[in-house]
């Protein structure tokens, strides 16, 4: 068992030197969120300030991996295709990891 804990804990580090671990967190939440999610929520998710999330969303809307839909005074998030291709791929190589 010990083995196994240790492991879980190397492939945390080995998965950490490819992936910023808050991006690709927040990235993977997108994805397997059940409903809409709204920058604060998704703070809280990932364990985050509300202002680093909003930081690193705003990089990714640049980048196309997101979009913010606003319904009255509320932005929701939402992966683009791209996106969603991305998590995927993350969410794959961590597995592997």
């Amino acid at each position: 068992m010990k083995t196994e804990g240790f492991n879980l804990i190397k492939n945390k580090e080995i998965f950490d030197v490819f992936f910023r671990e808050k991006p690709a967190m927040m990235l993977v939440e997108l994805k397997n969120a059940n409903s809409s999610v709204y920058a604060s929520v998704l703070a809280k998710q990932i364990d985050c300030t509300y202002s680093h999330v909003v930081k690193i969303l705003q990089e990714m809307q640049k980048a196309e991996l997101i979009n913010f839909k606003k319904e009255g005074r509320l932005k929701l998030l939402e992966l683009t295709k791209k996106g969603q291709q991305i998590a995927s791929n993350i969410e794959n190589i961590k597995t592997m990891l």
